[in-house]
């Protein structure tokens, strides 16, 4: 399963850093690429709940919109 996400708010390479930790700690979630300009994340894995992904942007300041 393959998922895209638009991430507003990163603005350095520290938060796309970020992200892209947050991302990899979520359940089946076993690939994370993150991209600063545009601000995306491709989110490789089994069974990724979208809700888990997003909350996880969330929680380390960023907003997260599937693509």
């Amino acid at each position: 399963m393959v998922v895209e996400l638009k991430i507003v708010g990163m603005s350095c390479e520290h938060c796309s850093g970020r992200v892209e930790k947050a991302l990899g700690a979520v359940a089946g979630v076993t690939s994370v690429d993150v991209t600063l300009e545009p601000g995306s994340a491709t989110v490789t894995g089994e069974n990724i709940s979208l809700d888990d992904l997003v909350e996880a942007i969330d929680r380390v300041g960023f907003t997260a919109t599937p693509v």
